[in-house]
């Protein structure tokens, strides 16, 4: 109890103590708060543009790899695009040799796509991607509707010309009206609109808006366009294990899987890429890894000089009631207690100037930076008083000890 006592009692100083130098207390924490606001910022900013950067990135799924036959790991540099180039596309039989054989898959697709314009009587839109897809498309890619339904397989086997549209396609054929069972035209063609997906919103960036896109059966698009070598080239998606970490399992069997289905000799290299989705991920994660860093340089600066400025009025508030010291020590205080007076003190300064600087960052969260959706987490700010209290420890702990280390004649004695 008298240890709570004693801690209690040196808070009381310590709050004093700024209150009585107020003028002194603001310019001390400037710079441990723009120390604070320089790194929660760079790192509030880091995280939002990186978790909207990911966002955009959704439509490629989690826990997927491709079959393509350009790889994504490779790097600009010694990069034979010319042997890549003259590897053979995915095709549908393929597909279907995969989803017979793969025991390692949660799902297994093929599609293809193409940017077109459809319409529904005078209105049209532009630029709506179109894909043609397969009834397994669910169970690789999440497909979240607002209104109607997925294709059954039987339209999906018939080639029924029905589509799934976004929402904004939706709102400029059919303005303020019912869309379910409606007809639109895609490259003359008729289709039965049967589903709409959720709406998204802008994004930072707008590849894979469901905003924008149709689904049809893949025979329907086949009709219309001309999948193959010298044509779309269809792309074959499967969806890994939960379990599979890294989807290593997958990936050894789906290469033994495809080199016995393209006839591929022992000796001879793949004539495919496996690409996994996390691979772009991960490229973003590491992308904003540096700038984080740079952050970390940027407001260490800052509070590097935050801190001498603590530091520096601490060494004058010591010398400035070494008389009191000497009192209190006489009086029977401990070290301890002179020590955590100050160290409080100068905890009290750096936290105020930490979360300062948190508020101004939080404060900027309600701005709008276009699409950019900025939010302060939760770890960010448990980071910025953490680095605020440690501040305030190193920069207290020196000026708190020679005041704890005193002689109380002594200190009575200095004028």
């Amino acid at each position: 109890m008298l240890f709570f006592k004693l801690t209690w009692e040196s808070f009381r100083f310590a709050i004093s103590a700024l209150k009585t130098n107020l003028t002194r207390t603001i310019l001390s924490l400037l710079g441990v708060t723009i120390g604070i606001f320089a790194i929660i910022a760079v790192f509030t900013l880091v995280d939002s543009l990186e978790k909207n950067i990911k966002s955009s990135f959704s439509f490629l799924g989690t826990n997927v790899m491709m079959v393509d036959r350009f790889p994504f790991a490779n790097g600009p540099q010694d990069y034979p695009w010319w042997k890549y180039f003259q590897r053979p596309p995915g095709t549908v039989s393929e597909y279907e040799f995969l989803q017979e054989r793969l025991t390692s898959a949660e799902g297994v697709t093929i599609s293809a796509s193409s940017n077109t314009t459809v319409k529904a009587g005078s209105n049209a839109y532009q630029g709506m991607s179109l894909t043609g897809v397969v009834y397994s498309y669910q169970d690789v890619y999440e497909i979240s509707l607002e209104e109607g339904r997925y294709f059954t397989q039987s339209e999906i086997n018939a080639s029924r010309n029905m589509a799934i549209i976004g929402r904004k396609i939706a709102s400029t054929l059919y303005p303020n009206q019912e869309i379910l069972g409606k007809e639109i035209k895609i490259k003359g063609g008729k289709f039965t609109v049967i589903g709409v997906f959720e709406e998204e919103g802008e994004g930072l960036f707008d590849m894979g808006s469901k905003d924008e896109a149709c689904l049809i059966p893949y025979g329907a698009f086949s009709k219309m366009y001309y999948t193959g070598r010298n044509g779309l080239e269809p792309s074959i998606a499967i969806k890994g294990m939960e379990e599979d970490i890294g989807l290593v399992a997958l990936e050894n069997e789906l290469t033994g899987l495809l080199r016995a289905k393209r006839g591929l000799k022992p000796r001879e290299e793949d004539n495919f890429a496996l690409n996994k989705t996390e691979f772009i991920q991960n490229a973003i994660g590491s992308v904003f890894d540096v700038i984080s860093v740079a952050g970390w340089v940027i407001g260490g600066f800052s509070i590097l000089v935050g801190g001498f400025g603590i530091a520096n009025i601490m060494f004058v508030s010591v010398r400035e009631r070494t008389n009191i010291i000497g009192i209190q020590k006489s009086l029977g205080a401990k070290n301890y207690f002179i020590l955590f007076q100050f160290l409080f003190e100068s905890i009290c300064l750096s936290l105020i100037g930490g979360i300062t600087g948190i508020f101004i960052v939080y404060c900027l969260t309600f701005l709008q930076f276009g699409s950019l959706e900025i939010s302060l987490s939760l770890s960010n700010i448990i980071l910025g008083l953490g680095v605020s209290t440690i501040i305030g420890v190193v920069s207290g702990i020196v000026p708190a000890s020679l005041a704890a280390r005193m002689d109380p004649v002594e200190a009575i004695r200095t004028t």
